[in-house]
């Protein structure tokens, strides 16, 4: 987390052509405990900020639950901000919410994808989900195990807790792959996660590449660091001037497949020429 302020801070403080001053923040932190939010949004709002930056599925609800005037650009990897009613469009926003949002139904199939195409032979699998996201990801990959004959087997974790007791119930179930999805929990965590994978010598894949490179199989998703200084350079944009209303919602500009080599020799799995020709990081 403290890296991931650090990328905040550079980009909301970026000085302009016109050599205006530094924006100050503050910085509000519910530390895993969610039904903090609320309260702490609202004393941002009382605090008459500018803008409020809020990154996560519950961090962007709970600041539109406290301000429908102040603008609010989000980091919101799970949400499909149209049909949550969050935004009016795309292209045009039309409220106070604006930010980046990655509500691909489909990409979180395609991670199950290619983790059978790593694991062949798989016929059940353990989904990591985090309830507090909504259902959207889970939904997708439900519909693709179903077109793929595989059992899904769903683990909750809401809490960093839960993650361990989620791996505990995988090794009962005797399940021989896990797919995690985006939560901000799990892209908090990457080492906890690896070393719970290694430790049960689990196949997994994360849309974090961060959790790859701690040990887990595969990754494939958006580099974490550049979404949070893409998202405050739209902060840095909105405080400068610009209406949420009008600024259209943006994508991760990078996705990156990671496989780790490493953890494959120790799993005793050989990874597919297509899969270590298409990575853009292969950890030996």
């Amino acid at each position: 987390m403290t890296l991931r302020l650090a990328a905040v801070r550079e980009a909301v403080s970026k000085v302009d052509k016109h050599g205006d001053p530094t924006i100050d923040m503050l910085v509000r932190l519910a530390n895993g405990n969610l039904s903090r939010l609320p309260a702490l949004a609202t004393e941002l709002v009382e605090a008459r900020v500018d803008a409020i930056l809020a990154l996560g599925p519950p961090a962007v609800q709970a600041a539109r639950g406290a301000t429908a005037t102040i603008p609010i650009i989000a980091l919101d990897l799970e949400t499909d901000p149209v049909a949550s009613a969050l935004i009016a469009s795309l292209g045009r926003p039309g409220g106070n919410v604006t930010g980046v949002f990655l509500d691909f139904p489909d990409f979180s199939a395609k991670c199950l994808q290619i983790l059978l195409e790593c694991v062949p032979g798989l016929s059940a699998v353990g989904v990591l989900w985090d309830p507090t996201t909504g259902s959207l990801q889970l939904e997708a990959v439900q519909a693709a195990a179903s077109r793929y004959g595989i059992r899904v087997e769903v683990l909750q974790a809401q809490r960093v807790a839960d993650i361990a007791e989620a791996f505990y119930m995988i090794d009962r179930s005797r399940l021989a792959g896990v797919l995690m999805l985006s939560s901000p929990l799990f892209g908090g965590n990457p080492q906890i996660l690896a070393d719970l994978s290694m430790r049960r010598r689990l196949p997994t894949i994360s849309v974090f590449p961060d959790v790859a490179r701690e040990g887990g199989l595969l990754s494939y998703g958006p580099e974490i660091q550049d979404l949070y200084r893409q998202v405050a350079d739209m902060a840095r944009k909105v405080v400068r001037g610009a209406a949420p209303a009008e600024m259209p919602v943006e994508r991760p500009t990078r996705y990156l497949l990671v496989a780790n080599v490493k953890t494959a020799r120790a799993f005793g799995i050989t990874l597919p020429p297509s899969i270590l020709l298409r990575a853009d990081e292969v950890i030996e």
